[in-house]
């Protein structure tokens, strides 16, 4: 009809210009959060920094970013999303310079800070920009679903491309990549992005910040914490105490403004709230999936970092398709039925290997297998779930949105290599049989599968790892199998709280 089609707002010409300049973006940002994990040995054999630095080189991104991204929803809502997201690239092009140079390990751990900073400024503007720029239903699903297959590709690839990068030109490659994809952003946003803000009024909530930050950094510490010592770990307890009772004061401060950082309210949309979920549920089982397998193909397996990493393509590769595949689905079939889907195979395919034998009698191709179903699953998931997330919140919240949807990533791999990789190691203890060792070395044996194989190599033991690899197979499999009971309970729970007849193609108002 005429006067429908007058009312449609009209599509932006630089749109597909805009999404190859945002996917770019978050691209180097996803893989920025697991391209360490591969640059880390040699940064250690390089800069000698003490344990205590490790833990920080490691941490302070995810920190940093966990923290703040609450904080940069709101103000590029606020300030702009285009100039947020601009001055984010900047800093993370900075610190990046900042680590190349760095010749000490706390000049590491205050680029990774920074690292984290810019990724917070980045990250929710893509989202939100995205949500600005695709006024079409369709288009905009599809610019969802690039969003969401770069997202989840970048982090699984970031092994890959880093260990071919630090295995030719060494740990500081790692960081010099993010220059050069840095500046052209920034030169082709200033061309091409459009601004965009929401017309806010009211004073900025600085405790509201300061709540926020805190709350946010404690909880993905303690979360953290606990992966790394266990449930035994009181300082994983004492922060996710912080956490908890700082965050209930942070929400029960944003019911009561006016203008809060944060429209919490939006979790009382059982769509958002089950979206948000089944995100964090996904990022989960593939986190823990990632992890897991990338210890036992090096340790039990022999492959070298660049190996394992290749051996997980199948997870990613299908995840990009899945999430290519996904925007159509939900027009031919109710979004909730796609969702629950996508969490039924990553469900599948976390325990398809590991039902009825011993793990180490499990051929790769099946493996292979899998990780593509696990890949197809979240891909699909994810997407899903961020169309409906994003269409249910109104224009003026985009950000803090986007906020929730790139938190519930984050939180959701960490918490994955946390329970489920806490469940492992619990397992793997277990299963090891009782060892002729000293006090130190058996203690270091126990700590993890990791400081078996150092004790093997100094001892010369090579029976010593193949003891440790058959206990930290053997706790695998129903490690995996908790997994994949909890994407199915979820699946069940979209299909049972997402409404049948919701459009997630209609924006919220």
């Amino acid at each position: 009809m005429v006067g429908s089609t007058a009312l449609r707002p009209a599509r932006d010409p630089r749109r597909w210009a805009v999404l190859a300049i945002l996917s770019g973006s978050l691209l180097i940002i996803s893989m920025d959060a697991t391209i360490l994990n591969v640059a880390f040995p040699s940064l250690v054999a390089d800069l000698r920094p003490g344990s205590v630095e490790q833990l920080w080189i490691i941490d302070s991104y995810a920190l940093a970013l966990s923290g703040l991204l609450v904080t940069a929803g709101a103000l590029g809502d606020r300030w702009g999303r285009k100039r947020l997201l601009l001055v984010g690239f900047a800093i993370f092009a900075i610190a990046s310079l900042l680590a190349v140079a760095a010749t000490a390990a706390w000049h590491v751990i205050a680029a990774r800070v920074l690292l984290g900073v810019g990724g917070a400024a980045i990250m929710p503007s893509t989202l939100s920009i995205l949500r600005q720029v695709f006024t079409d239903a369709r288009e905009r699903a599809f610019a969802y679903a690039v969003w969401s297959a770069v997202f989840g590709g970048g982090m699984a690839l970031g092994p890959v491309v880093g260990g071919l990068l630090v295995q030719s030109h060494g740990w500081q490659s790692a960081f010099l990549l993010n220059v050069p994809i840095a500046v052209a952003v920034i030169g082709f946003g200033l061309w091409l992005l459009p601004e965009s803000r929401s017309p806010r009024s009211g004073a900025w909530d600085w405790p509201g910040v300061g709540l926020s930050v805190v709350g946010m950094a404690t909880l993905a510490g303690g979360v953290k914490q606990l992966g790394k010592g266990g449930v035994g770990d009181p300082g994983a307890w004492i922060l996710l105490a912080i956490a908890v009772v700082t965050l209930t004061v942070f929400v029960r401060r944003q019911l009561r403004l006016a203008h809060p950082l944060l429209q919490v309210r939006l979790f009382t949309n059982r769509a958002f709230t089950m979206a948000a979920t089944a995100i964090f549920l996904g990022m989960l089982g593939l986190g823990a999936a990632l992890f897991l397998l990338s210890q036992w193909f090096q340790y039990v397996r022999g492959y070298s970092p660049v190996s394992a990493g290749l051996h997980l393509l199948p997870a990613p590769i299908a995840l990009i398709v899945a999430s290519m595949v996904a925007p159509p689905l939900m027009h031919r079939f109710p979004p909730r039925n796609v969702l629950g889907i996508g969490l039924a195979l990553m469900g599948v395919g976390l325990a398809l290997p590991w039902l009825g034998q011993h793990v180490r009698d499990v051929d790769y191709p099946l493996i292979a297998v899998s990780l593509a179903v696990v890949g197809l699953g979240v891909g699909t998931l994810a997407t899903v779930a961020s169309v409906v997330l994003m269409s249910s919140t109104p224009a003026a919240d985009a950000g803090g949105a986007a906020a929730v949807d790139e938190t519930a990533y984050e939180l959701g791999a960490a918490l994955g290599v946390a329970i489920l990789g806490s469940l492992a190691s619990a397992l793997y203890r277990a299963n090891l049989p009782d060892l002729d060792l000293g006090a130190a070395d058996l203690s270091a044996v126990r700590e993890s599968i990791g400081d078996a194989s150092v004790v093997a190599d100094r001892l010369g033991a090579g029976g010593l790892l193949t003891r440790a690899g058959d206990a930290f197979t053997a706790g695998m499999t129903p490690t995996f199998l908790a997994g994949g009971v909890v994407a199915l309970v979820a699946a069940v729970l979209a299909w049972r709280l997402i409404p049948r007849d919701l459009e997630p193609a209609s924006d919220a108002h």
